[in-house]
């Protein structure tokens, strides 16, 4: 049964945190555990995790803003499980961070965490929607508002991360396959295929690769793939609804061709980045970057980058297999961020525009800046179309364009509906010092006099990101070079950019538990920097919803003292009281 976690918002007379000395209160509610107390898990809004749980009496829940404040924690500074928990148990600073002011409650088994976690797995399995991703957007748009930061100008970049699982090679892969399809198999088929399997599973996949070290692995390919057809063949009644047996079968139809009845190997070259890359992660996907390869993940950031902010923080967090396009991701984030903040300018790199995301764009009404723009630079030397102005209506069509010698013209769908096409006048482009010399992309046509620029879609929305590239390097500014340090830092906890999980949706868990650390971070360096911790905003919550824990040591004292003078006055004996 789902139970809101209040205990917290009231404060204790006699506890560990009031018993320690006063310079060590001050650093505990100054240091990262007081901001993450203030400025995640007082914000943490609960209700949306009750779907999690059964909704007639029984025994309550264990705090949901606990749990998850642990699994911040732990993505935020790279912990295990284990390292988790223990902090979670003896570390001041941990407790004090996820409402505790003690050390004698609060106390859950590890377990609790597990099955917690199996829970936001099958809520997203069967809705879509990751509560954690959903906690982390409601946290930091409070947070936004509370330190009244601009959201209109936002900038984006994606990362390479990888899950816990080892990079195998092809022959390698096949062999770990194989190695799991005994393990689905009943005891009377174990002892069927026995014989079958013997070559496989000596040891372990990589002890097969190893023994064959110098042979061509031509044939072996071949056996393998003979024998998963067999299997998949024979094996189809009784396990097609298996896990094990389902991937056997992706691997068979990633790795091999069924010709005539003939089984082939594909070539190196020819299997998908889209392929199976381990067994123990079905999600990870391959991909080559600047000659070096990537199995794995990308991961998109996304943060607010006004230069009048006192702080920037990150806005949304995007997980994707890493063949997954940069123009797709923005796309994605797109109407979530326009829907949340108030973004009007997103700054990227080159990888962001494209097909998917500039019709998006344009729809929300978002301008798009970029560093650099995909494909060959034009020539500096003759006009491009980047040099023309194009308006766009509504629905993102182009219906006028504007030359550099201003001249403006209607644009009309082109004869083949493939393209459009702008005529200019024949005595405006003679005199135009371009099109005497042919620098012109505009050419006169071979019946009609008049000059004719004809462009794509595509075209027209590259045309205008390079325009607005152009005139964002005038100025002499680049909004979007910061993002570097914030995917430095949200990686950081986890060392070659490899997370200790497997899977897109536990990838996702931690990235967005560290983004909101940063966040975090950032915070408490700000109220550092401005000797200000007391007057942090509060946005939207009352003040004894959150008021600073060590308020009961004021009240503590004057009970004792009023104590201490009712026993003078009635002449009892003088009663330690912790002093």
């Amino acid at each position: 049964m789902f139970r809101k976690n209040q205990q917290h918002r009231q404060p204790i007379l006699i506890c560990s945190v009031n018993e320690l000395p006063v310079e060590q209160r001050e650093y505990l509610r100054t240091s990262w555990a007081g901001v993450f107390y203030r400025e995640f898990f007082c914000r943490l809004d609960e209700k949306p995790f009750a779907v999690l749980y059964a909704d007639h009496p029984s025994r309550p829940n264990t705090p949901v803003n606990v749990l998850v404040g642990l699994e911040y924690l732990k993505a935020g500074f790279g912990w295990s499980d284990q390292e988790m928990y223990e902090a979670f148990l003896y570390n001041m600073q941990v407790r004090y961070a996820v409402g505790y002011d003690e050390f004698v409650k609060g106390y859950f088994d590890l377990r609790t965490l597990y099955y917690f976690r199996q829970r936001l797995s099958r809520h997203m399995q069967e809705t879509g929607v990751n509560l954690l991703d959903q906690a982390f957007e409601q946290v930091t748009d409070e947070q936004v508002a509370a330190f009244q930061l601009k959201t209109g100008k936002q900038r984006m970049d994606s990362s390479f991360v990888a899950s816990n699982i080892r990079q195998m090679g092809r022959l390698q892969l096949l062999v770990e396959v194989l190695q799991r399809v005994p393990r689905m198999l009943s005891e009377a088929d174990q002892a069927r295929y026995a014989e079958a399997f013997a070559p496989y599973v000596k040891g372990h996949a990589g002890q097969y690769v190893y023994r064959l070290k110098g042979e061509d692995v031509g044939g072996h390919l071949q056996q393998i793939g003979e024998f998963m057809q067999r299997l998949l063949i024979e094996l189809n009644d009784g396990y097609g609804d298996q896990p094990t047996y389902q991937v056997l079968g992706r691997v068979f139809g990633e790795h091999y061709r069924v010709e005539a009845a003939q089984v082939t190997a594909k070539a190196n070259q020819e299997l998908s980045a889209a392929s199976l890359q381990s067994p123990d992660d079905l999600e990870a996907t391959y991909r080559e970057k600047r000659g070096e390869g990537h199995r794995g993940y990308v991961t998109n950031l996304t943060e607010t980058c006004d230069p009048q902010n006192p702080l920037q923080l990150i806005t949304k967090v995007q997980v994707a297999s890493n063949n997954t396009d940069d123009s797709q991701l923005l796309a994605e984030a797109a109407p979530n961020l326009k829907d949340r903040t108030e973004l009007e300018t997103i700054y990227t790199d080159g990888g962001y525009g494209g097909v998917a995301a500039d019709p998006v764009v344009h729809e929300l009404h978002i301008t798009h800046i970029q560093t650099a723009i995909r494909g060959r630079s034009p020539n500096p030397e003759k006009l491009n179309l980047a040099d023309f102005v194009i308006k766009l209506n509504e629905t993102g069509k182009p219906v006028q364009i504007t030359c550099s010698q201003e001249q403006r013209v209607s644009v009309h769908s082109s004869s083949q509906q493939k393209g459009f096409v702008a005529h200019f006048d024949l005595v405006v482009c003679q005199n135009c010092p371009f099109g005497q010399v042919g620098k012109c992309p505009a050419q006169p046509g071979k019946r009609d006099g008049r000059h004719h620029l004809r462009f794509t879609q595509a075209e027209a929305h590259a045309s205008e990101r390079r325009r607005k590239s152009q005139e964002q390097r005038k100025e002499g500014r680049n909004l979007r070079a910061a993002i570097e340090a914030t995917v430095r830092c949200v990686k950081h906890p986890f060392p070659a950019s490899k997370l200790p999980v497997r899977g897109m949706f536990r990838m996702t868990c931690m990235l967005i538990g560290s983004a909101a650390m940063t966040n975090v971070r950032r915070i408490q360096h700000y109220l550092e920097a401005n000797n200000e911790p007391e007057k942090a905003p509060q946005a939207g919550l009352r003040e004894a919803k959150c008021a600073p824990k060590q308020s009961g040591v004021s009240i503590f004292a004057t009970v004792k003292a009023l104590w201490r003078g009712w026993l003078k006055a009635v002449q009892l004996p003088n009663l330690c009281l912790g002093c």
